[in-house]
């Protein structure tokens, strides 16, 4: 079969097709002929070796949606040509409240998405939301997962939520918007376009500022909110997060997912005088994925940047790279 394969480090630009073996399922595996991959900054921070645990060479990709091609022994529950979507936390067996220790993402270290098949355990595979393309299928796994633990399941989103989402434009941080949209909720965005801050009111942003046009976005962000933000799902880390700290709410939340921009030099003054939940979180359960899934089976529809030829890989990443995507970027296997 045809893969996405990294070999050696040093950025997209070391991602090339190969011909390799096409994977067997084991017990209790699905083996999934995938259609179409979505690209997360995982797999470009991977490339750059940005990521703990790199082992090489791999085949990266953690998003897929496509068709079941076999079944391994005992594995049951689609008929082969299912239409179906992958699940792509490997360690999250139960539905607890945290991951177990020895838990994985699809793509690293196991082989990923980026490849015609894939085996993957069976309970990792969901029928693909009917409503939704293979694009859009494809776009969901990961990011969607990441946002609707953040939005949901930590930030305790409601109606009556003032919600800030720094940085939208990003794969997660769109599916924040679209969640808080659809629950009702005010929302305020930055970004670092007019060009995206267009987009994002296009998809329902109250408010979208320009980082950039506005050094002074945090104020113009508490002044919009009418006092501050309820509710904060932050990315970014660093001078983002400290300011994001300042202009919350009395009683807010604020919940954190990544740190693209280092660690924050943060007031504690900010945190306890106004009785913050600072929150973390990291991807999420299969009970979240299986109640995000009900969304997109409901006519919620994710965000699609732009589809990519399989060859275009290096491409596909080079653009999540420099920031220029809006929503996901996705890659066609067939």
């Amino acid at each position: 079969m045809r893969a996405v394969r990294l070999n050696e480090l040093g950025g997209p630009e070391k991602l090339h097709v190969e011909e390799i073996e096409t994977p067997q399922p084991g017990p209790g595996e699905i083996l999934v002929r995938i259609a179409r991959a979505a690209f997360n900054r995982r797999d470009v921070f991977i490339t750059q070796n940005l990521y703990p645990g790199i082992v090489l060479p791999r085949t990266l990709g953690s998003d897929g949606c496509g068709s079941v091609a076999a079944l391994g022994e005992g594995a049951s529950g689609f008929a082969i040509g299912a239409k179906v979507v992958i699940d792509p936390e490997l360690g999250w067996n139960a539905d607890g409240p945290l991951p177990e220790t020895s838990g994985a993402i699809l793509g690293m270290p196991h082989d990923g998405t980026f490849a015609e098949y894939v085996a993957v355990p069976a309970a990792n595979v969901y029928p693909k939301p009917a409503p939704l393309s293979d694009d859009e299928a494809a776009a969901i796994p990961l990011a969607g997962l990441t946002a609707y633990r953040a939005a949901f399941t930590r930030g305790r989103l409601t109606k009556d939520d003032v919600v800030f989402i720094p940085g939208v434009g990003s794969g997660v941080q769109t599916f924040v918007l679209i969640y808080a949209k659809h629950a009702g909720a005010r929302t305020i965005v930055t970004t670092g376009s007019e060009e995206k801050a267009e987009r994002a009111r296009a998809l329902g942003a109250d408010v979208a500022i320009d980082y950039n046009a506005d050094p002074d976005w945090h104020k113009s962000v508490r002044k919009a909110a009418g006092g501050g933000p309820t509710l904060t799902v932050d990315s970014t880390g660093g001078d983002t997060l400290a300011k994001a700290l300042d202009i919350a709410r009395p009683g807010g939340r604020v919940v954190i997912y990544g740190g693209t921009r280092g660690d924050a030099t943060i007031r504690p003054f900010s945190i306890f005088w106004k009785h913050l939940d600072v929150l973390g979180t990291s991807m999420g359960s299969p009970s979240d994925f299986r109640a995000m899934l009900k969304l997109f089976e409901s006519g919620l529809k994710p965000v699609v940047d732009r589809t990519f030829a399989m060859d275009e890989a290096a491409a596909a990443a080079q653009r999540v790279l420099d920031g220029k995507q809006f929503g996901k970027v996705v890659l066609a296997l067939s």
